[in-house]
């Protein structure tokens, strides 16, 4: 399983492509589940937990990315 750190390593496309994985595995998972043929129910909550990580790392780098920009404005208000 990708753990926090790897996910920061990866770019905004690994992100979103990781992301719509995980979404899609969640999806399978879930009708496995309703079929009741799911093997391993811990994957749900494994994938559910992978896409939240992926959305922190994606609101992180958007907040910094509007920061810095904001920060930027201020400083050329400024002059």
């Amino acid at each position: 399983m990708t753990n926090a750190s790897e996910l920061r390593e990866m770019s905004d496309e690994q992100l979103e492509l990781t992301s719509k994985e995980a979404a899609g595995n969640l999806f399978h998972l879930r009708i496995q589940a309703h079929s009741e043929q799911l093997d391993a129910p811990s994957e749900l909550r494994k994938q559910r937990r992978l896409i939240a990580r992926v959305k922190t790392i994606q609101t992180e780098r958007t907040r910094s990315a509007a920061a810095s920009g904001v920060g930027e404005l201020v400083e050329a208000e400024s002059k």
